[in-house]
């Protein structure tokens, strides 16, 4: 009986669970890449390593090693790899760092110093970072694990006092090397708690379109990692900015990702362009008037030739009143995803009519239209673009089948206006585009569209168009260095 409960539990729980509108795949392909550029921001953050100072006695001898930096990191083996199941796993192994110092040594009455170059032999570093998802909706790095060794340390002495360093190295390396290994780590959990997820805030999760329309791309689970890839799941939804709350109920086919090949893949069930155009239907904004000079001047007199018959019956001060053009879309339009193409429906009203100055608007006809748009996607930098052309039309009456055959002559004039006229300021504001939630500096290239049942996915690679260092300085949090320390987790404890 326990189990029968267990299970009508997770099928409920399954039931109620969130569709998403929007996945994303990075794939083993992309790692090579991320480590390129995450080795040279690893560089930079261990230069900022912070050394005590060593002060030491031996005899007669007082020495004082201060001022230590880390001039380079050389690397032998470096491996990034996915791990199930949340995490990310960069493993060094057998490299070196260069280091500076300023010695100073007192024998009796007898002082030199100077300074001296060293470096750090066997360096092994693996730190793992688990990503999830905060309370917001947003990718985070929520803990990072560390282990990291020095096998030995050499230092070139020279000068007078040659002979009496190199009695001395032995204590002075290894207390080197002791300090060294307890700062790797926490320079590592404050690279990945502090400056990464710096990086990780310029992913929108919740963000404005434009004056109208807003897109949540909140995470609605954790990013699952397998050997080869790292999966997210986003909410994927456009809503009115006057509606913040409102949502539409996601009945759309669930997107899949399947493919391996290149570096990214995100794909967009039809419920993310749904949401889209409901939206902007909801915001009002589908809909257009033309009026006067704004309606084309062909189309101007085929329309009045088309109406004389009323025309001539009304007030000779309403006759040559300018006409009025207004077409306004009755129903939120509908997306269809086939593996042939992408399709837009849309069902309109076209209203024409006189517009006397200082009277009421005389309408002369109300007709119908219900237009088929295609619809072609492509990724430009982070842009999801849209360019749509004009398919099918066709216009009607409501009233009569006998008013319908009269409007026949209209249909393509009307048809002809819809892509000279409206077509291109509608593509003008889809090729605005989207963005697709991607770190700040992170671009797509390469990028190829396939259609699926009820779906379309987007494979690309990447390019940093921007290097991490330079985008993580602009986005990283004041004073970090001293508010992180507190909370950083031990040093590593392999032996020293």
């Amino acid at each position: 009986m326990a189990l029968f409960g267990a299970l009508l539990l997770a099928l409920l729980a399954g039931a109620h669970a969130e569709l998403p509108g929007c996945k994303t795949r990075v794939t083993s392909q992309a790692l090579e890449l991320v480590k390129q550029e995450g080795l040279r921001f690893l560089e930079q953050e261990l230069e900022t390593i912070t050394i005590p100072d060593l002060r030491g006695r031996e005899g007669h001898f007082y020495y004082n090693i201060s001022e230590v930096k880390v001039t380079e990191l050389q690397l032998t083996s470096s491996e990034l790899h996915f791990q199930p199941e949340q995490e990310l796993v960069l493993q060094i192994s057998n490299a070196s760092l260069g280091l500076r110092f300023r010695r100073q040594l007192l024998y009796w009455f007898f002082y030199d110093g100077g300074y001296i170059n060293a470096s750090a032999e066997g360096v092994s570093i693996r730190t793992a970072l688990q990503l999830s998802r905060d309370a917001t909706g947003r990718i985070k790095v929520s803990n990072v694990s560390c282990q990291a060794s020095v096998s030995r340390m050499h230092a070139a002495f020279g000068g007078t006092f040659k002979k009496i360093y190199e009695f001395l190295s032995t204590f002075i390396t290894s207390g080197m090397r002791f300090l060294l290994n307890q700062q790797i780590c926490p320079v590592l959990y404050h690279a990945g708690m502090v400056l990464l997820n710096s990086l990780l805030d310029t992913v929108p999760v919740r963000s404005s379109v434009d004056e109208l329309v807003g897109i949540d791309y909140s995470l609605l689970k954790d990013p699952v990692a397998s050997d080869s890839n790292l999966d997210m799941v986003f909410r994927g939804a456009f809503f009115p900015l006057a509606e913040g709350n409102w949502s539409l109920p996601n009945r759309a086919v669930e997107p899949q990702l399947q493919d391996e090949e290149r570096m990214v893949y995100v794909a967009f069930s039809e419920f993310f362009f749904d949401s889209a155009m409901e939206s902007y239907f909801r915001a009002g904004a589908l809909q257009l008037s033309l009026v006067g000079d704004k309606v084309p001047h062909d189309l101007d007199m085929l329309l009045r030739a088309t109406y004389f018959g009323s025309i001539v019956l009304l007030s000779p001060a309403v006759i040559d009143s300018p006409l009025k053009l207004e077409l306004r879309v009755l129903a939120p339009p509908r997306c269809t995803i086939k593996p042939s193409g992408t399709t837009v429906s849309v069902t309109a009203s076209v209203t024409i009519a006189l517009v006397p100055p200082d009277q009421p608007e005389v309408q002369l006809s109300s007709m119908t239209m219900d237009a088929r748009l295609s619809a072609k996607m492509a990724l430009r930098g982070k842009a999801l673009r849209t360019q749509l052309d004009l398919r099918r039309f066709r216009i009607y009456s409501n009233q009569s089948a006998l008013e319908s055959l009269a409007l026949i002559p209209l249909q393509a004039p009307l048809k002809t206006m819809l892509q000279i006229g409206v077509m291109p300021m509608l593509n003008e504001r889809m090729w605005r585009g989207v963005q697709i939630p991607l770190p700040e500096g992170i671009n797509f290239v390469r990028e190829v569209v396939t259609n699926h049942a009820g779906f379309l996915t987007i494979g690309a690679d990447l390019h940093f168009a921007k290097g991490l260092r330079e985008v993580i300085e602009k986005n990283r949090p004041a004073d970090t260095r001293d508010s992180w320390a507190p909370s950083a987790p031990p040093p590593s404890t392999t032996a020293a």
